[in-house]
């Protein structure tokens, strides 16, 4: 039996506010000088242990599971990988891509990169639109507070990654920097990353979910869930 659909609004308002309180911690241990295992303040922050990226699995497996419930289950499990990993896929070959055919220009790989991103966002979707749904929402409810971050990072010269472009990165103004460091990657590629990882891990969940009762799942399916807040 199907339960109440939730809201859009209140479907991602705790896992939002939940990546907000992870996103200021790891903006505390790096301005503090913490643990670089835990708060890494070098470009890109690689292998930290404090950061928002590790919340993509567990919400899209959390998105998914109430989405079912709620009766918004996809037309298929396999379906719905497939889309996520074609996007996947093609956003990947142009990425390499683009760093083959423009080696010395990390402007322009960012750029390819960014619609690409953007593309593949558009393939996963009919895997599963009600998922999809939730987690570009959820995407820019996690991104945005993080793009407010890197602009006073960036124009306030804080020691942190929000404020290193990677090595190779051509000079350029605390404008020029905004916009190819922290708005496009965190309003393309980050959203990319969180709409199709969050689809294959949701997918595979219900799908380990449906083996483990033998194949039934309850909720009505075709439902939509709310846009109201």
């Amino acid at each position: 039996m199907a339960v109440s659909r939730p809201s859009l609004g209140r479907l991602i308002l705790v896992p939002a506010l939940i990546t907000l309180a992870v996103t200021l911690v790891r903006l505390a241990g790096e301005l503090s000088r913490w643990s670089p295992s835990l708060f890494n303040r070098e470009p890109g922050g690689p292998g930290a242990l404090v950061g928002i990226v590790w919340l993509i699995p567990v919400f899209g497996i959390y998105f998914a599971l109430r989405l079912a419930r709620a009766g918004e289950r996809p037309t298929g499990v396999g379906r719905t990988l497939a889309r996520a990993a074609v996007a996947f896929v093609l956003n990947t070959v142009v990425l390499i891509g683009a760093i083959k055919l423009f080696p010395a220009s990390p402007v322009v790989q960012l750029g390819i990169f960014t619609l690409g991103s953007w593309v593949a966002i558009a393939v996963a979707r009919p895997g599963w639109p009600a998922l999809w749904r939730v987690l570009l929402a959820y995407g820019f409810a996690a991104r945005i507070p993080v793009l407010v971050v890197m602009f006073l990072a960036i124009f306030l010269g804080w020691d942190t990654h929000y404020a290193k472009p990677r090595p190779d990165f051509p000079p350029m103004g605390h404008w020029g920097l905004f916009f190819w460091t922290a708005f496009l990657p965190q309003m393309s590629i980050w959203i990319y990353l969180t709409i199709v990882g969050g689809m294959i891990f949701g997918a595979l969940a219900l799908g380990v979910r449906r083996l483990m009762r033998g194949g039934a799942d309850e909720g009505v399916p075709g439902a939509s869930v709310s846009a109201g807040a």
